[in-house]
């Protein structure tokens, strides 16, 4: 390397306005021969009255350059050709990192009145402008056209080391080309002429810019000119490069920009033109990762009529703190039959941030926006495949979050819900079974908001909790009014014991339920939620219990008619099976899930079901409870008094209103009315069952009261004497304070 003496040479485009880039001659003391040939004067750059200095430069001197053997030493040199504006007291700024902008004016000075529009520039080194629209007495920025790339920033450096190799080292000084670079025009001749075998010339300084509005409107049209011009032959490489470019517009940072860029149709446009890039690409091996970027990735596999059905898999995740999101495409084993035996290609790709920027168009019948709820997949599949199955996990988790599977229409620019139908919806995923043409290529599903059928089963369950809660308490106060009159045996007394612990465990029950429902979750919270939880899944379980043991009743007194046994026993059993039971069944399941936060739901206070199955601790207790109840009531109907020989039918009549009379009465007290909800958890069930599950349900302590207290002629006979005792007593009291000894000790009171 050159260490003799070297003087300071300032190239400034107001001294030099028709120099070429790298090879110039100034005079004969001094000669550049290339700035990669030349180290950086890496201190600070002398004053230069505000004038453009392209670069600055240590040479060495024209006569140390003619000395035989002399060759710069490449290795060790930079290569500095940042424009930079420089004024008294500046600093040049460091060529590493990402170039650093000034701050954005974000707001317009002037009076701001009601839908006016004002602009501020852009930033230094930056062109376009920033729109700003008054809002409520505020101005609040509208559009944003700030861009710092352009096609001749795109290829700049690219142009440079294209005319010049390292092997040039060894090329004589009068052989070298020195003349000033072709002007690149477009995109495609930029590509074609610096990288066409991988495109990869591009990235580094788009990598490099800003994520401004700008900078994106001027991304999205790159990589649809790359679709349109460049796309004859995309292999490997080209997709990796295209990828990577596309991924710096997807980055979660990038994302708020998107709504300041004018032209509304440019998510659309970046959506189709990926598309497109893709159809192109030629994929060697069986099956292929092609991209694994951030926010981009790319998979295919080669397919024919004998191929079995085939998925693929994705794992992205929407930013870089939550976990990841999945996403299959499933091509069924009858579509692939469809094809010819030589081999076709089956591409996917996948978005985590696309569905949060794509803008639908022409939605005049929605008022609301429909948020996407999932990866956006897109599908490249043979002209002959029009059938795809799809699951997406979903990003909003929540109880509310319904989905809706759609597909995106190019031309309409749109969700088109036509294009898929549901298969599968819980609370995790959804599995979605769509149609794919040339027009809908892109998949996801969005996150709908409460549909009217939601609206309609709220309302009953609101209407229905309110109304049995009603009806318990009064039930409680007429069981209290008629205790002393109604309980004369031994199974009357267990019988009404059994009717005031299923009113208290079904009230209890539905004042945990309302809390819960209610309740939001939060960090500070999560032990009240987990307390809530465990309350509201011991009461429901003491109210099937307390079910039980009335069915068990039932069955003791129909089989054991001589022999009873004694009322302590039987309260002991009692409690044992309605309370002792529950309480096992909920302290372990809180024990076995909870250590490791499985016991409930992230989103609301009730038993988890997709991590820990904690929800089964309820579901199969109940279900074979109300199938035991469900044989008591048929062992009661046929037990019911059979017709004699040669009765009437008015006596066969009696006897089917009696048996329809005990049925009716024994469904609520026995819980029979939950066997309905086995049919809700049926996919595609009708919303009857819904309805009739939620009526039934929603208005059980009314039933309770109604048939397992107002219909019962003893309670009623009770009442009617406690009411007629307490009307005497008032008329005694009455009558008593009317009589001549009373009124004459009255008098002589006053006397």
């Amino acid at each position: 390397m050159y260490t003799g003496p070297c003087k300071v040479l300032h190239l400034s485009s107001g001294l030099l306005p028709n120099s070429g880039r790298f090879g110039i001659v100034l005079s004969d003391e001094y000669q550049v021969v290339t700035s990669l040939w030349c180290q950086l004067y890496k201190t600070h750059a002398p004053q230069a009255s505000g004038r453009l200095l392209l670069n600055y430069l240590v040479i060495p001197s024209k006569a140390q350059v003619k000395k035989p053997g002399y060759i710069p030493n490449l290795g060790e040199c930079s290569h500095y050709r940042s424009k930079i504006h420089l004024k008294a007291g500046d600093k040049l700024q460091s060529p590493e990192g990402k170039p650093k902008t000034g701050r954005i004016q974000e707001k317009c000075y002037g009076p701001c009145i009601s839908s006016s529009n004002c602009s501020q520039p852009c930033a230094k080194d930056f062109r376009g402008e920033i729109g700003f629209t008054c809002n409520q007495k505020k101005w609040q920025k509208s559009t944003e056209t700030c861009t710092s790339l352009s096609v001749e920033k795109l290829f700049k450096d690219s142009t440079g080391a294209s005319r010049l190799s390292v092997a040039a080292a060894s090329i004589p000084l009068h052989i070298l080309d020195f003349r000033a670079p072709e002007t690149i025009e477009s995109v495609a001749q930029g590509i074609r002429k610096n990288c066409p075998l991988d495109y990869a010339c591009i990235i580094d300084v788009v990598k490099s810019s800003e994520m401004t509005s700008g900078n994106i409107a001027f991304i999205v049209e790159l990589l649809k000119n790359i679709s349109t011009d460049l796309s004859d032959d995309v292999t490997r490489e080209k997709m990796k490069s295209y990828s990577e470019v596309a991924n710096h517009i997807l980055d979660t940072a990038a994302i708020s920009n998107w709504a300041f860029i004018p032209n509304k149709n440019a998510s659309s446009d970046l959506l189709q033109s990926v598309n497109l890039f893709a159809r192109h690409l030629h994929i060697h091996n069986k099956s292929e990762n092609i991209v694994n970027e951030l926010f981009i990735q790319t998979k295919g596999f080669h397919i024919n009529h004998n191929t079995s059905e085939k998925s693929l898999n994705f794992s992205m995740s929407t930013n870089n703190t939550t976990e990841d999101i999945l996403g299959m495409v499933q091509i069924p084993r009858q579509e692939l039959r469809k094809l010819w035996p030589n081999a076709s290609r089956a591409i996917s790709i996948a978005f985590p941030t696309l569905g949060a920027v794509l803008r639908e168009a022409h939605l005049q019948n929605v008022s609301l926006p429909r948020p996407v709820n999932g990866l956006v997949l897109s599908v490249i599949l043979p002209e002959r495949l029009q059938e795809i199955v799809l699951t997406f996990e979903k990003i909003n988790k929540s109880r509310n979050a319904r989905a809706q599977c759609v597909g995106w229409h190019s031309k309409k620019r749109r969700w088109d819900e036509k294009a898929c139908q549901m298969i599968l919806d819980i609370k995790n995923e959804v599995k979605c079974r769509c149609n794919y043409t040339s027009t809908v290529m892109s998949f996801s599903i969005l996150m709908s908001p409460k549909s009217m059928t939601d609206k309609v089963l709220d309302y009953i369950t609101c209407i229905g909790l309110s109304v049995s809660i009603l009806s318990l308490v009064l039930c409680l106060i007429i069981e209290a009014t008629v205790w002393s009159r109604v309980v004369v045996t031994e199974i009357s007394y267990m019988r009404h014991v059994c009717i005031v612990n299923i009113a208290v465990s079904l009230l209890t029950a539905n004042v945990w339920f309302i809390i819960g429902s209610n309740f939001n979750i939060k960090a500070q919270d999560y032990n009240v939620c987990v307390a809530v939880t465990f309350f509201s899944h011991f009461f429901y379980l003491s109210l099937f219990f307390w079910m039980l043991f009335k069915a068990l009743l039932i069955i003791y007194g129909i089989l054991v008619i001589f022999r009873r046994m004694m009322k302590s026993r039987m309260m002991v059993i009692g409690f044992a099976i309605g309370y002792g039971c529950p309480l096992i069944i909920a302290v372990t399941t809180v024990a076995i899930t909870e250590p490791g936060n499985g016991y409930m739901r992230p989103e609301a206070c009730w038993l988890n079901w997709d991590n820990t199955k904690a929800l089964l601790a309820f579901a199969i207790p109940a279900l074979v409870i109300v199938a035991v109840n469900l044989i008591v009531v048929l062992v009661v109907a046929v037990n019911t008094q059979r017709p004699s020989i040669g009765s009437s039918k008015s006596q066969d009549v009696a006897i089917i209103m009696r048996i329809s009379k005990n049925v009716a009465i024994l469904t609520p007290l026995l819980g029979l009315t939950w066997g309905f909800g086995i049919a809700t958890l049926i996919e595609g069930t009708s919303l009857m069952f819904h309805i009739i599950f939620a009526l039934l349900n929603a208005f059980q302590g009314f039933f309770i009261l109604l048939f397992g207290t107002i219909m019962d002629h003893k309670i009623r006979d009770a009442l009617r004497m406690r009411m007629s005792s307490l009307k005497g007593k008032s008329r005694a009291a009455e009558n008593a304070s009317l009589s001549p000894t009373n009124g004459s000790k009255l008098m002589n009171r006053q006397g």
